[in-house]
């Protein structure tokens, strides 16, 4: 992710596969995305360990710490998200500027455990509440004020990309 300002949609996601990663919307099911998320705590607490966890590949892009941090991050405000589409209809999600929480929180200077233990009990609440979803929980809704819709289901498929995505830009960095 460049550091700079971004309010790019990335719902085309949903649409057509990411021609970076290579996720691809149409060959999950968002009843798999449990499965998913623990997938990926386990990959995150892995990157946490690397030696260079905290150096950044150009002064430009996030080490593998920051990222981390924005992933934990991630998990926790889709939460308050999910949160509000199963019980609120048509929810509406508060702007999140993603760049200023990593300025403001100082994601290059924490410690790479905490982090660790952080993101596992976020990814761990998440998705604990999408396992709890059923039936037509899945077509509860939500937007954004960019005016992007979800469903439940789309939600969760929009929601693994994030940190799939970035596990690709640690891995490519």
């Amino acid at each position: 992710m460049d550091i700079t300002p971004d309010d790019k949609d990335w719902t085309w996601v949903l649409d057509r596969p990411c021609p970076e990663c290579g996720f691809d919307a149409d060959r999950g099911d968002a009843t798999d995305v449990v499965g998913m998320l623990r997938e990926q705590v386990t990959s995150w607490q892995n990157v946490l360990t690397r030696s260079d966890v905290a150096d950044r590949p150009s002064p430009t892009r996030w080490s593998p710490l920051e990222y981390a941090c924005h992933v934990s991050d991630v998990f926790r405000i889709f939460d308050t998200r999910l949160e509000l589409m199963l019980t609120i209809g048509n929810a509406a999600f508060e702007n999140w500027n993603q760049d200023a929480t990593a300025v403001a929180e100082r994601y290059d200077l924490q410690d790479p455990q905490i982090v660790s233990r952080e993101l596992a009990g976020a990814g761990g609440v998440l998705a604990s509440r999408f396992h709890g979803v059923s039936g037509p929980q899945w077509e509860c809704t939500g937007h954004r004020s960019n005016g992007s819709e979800f469903t439940v289901g789309t939600f969760a498929l929009y929601l693994v990309h994030d940190p799939i995505h970035h596990l690709w830009d640690v891995s490519e960095g």
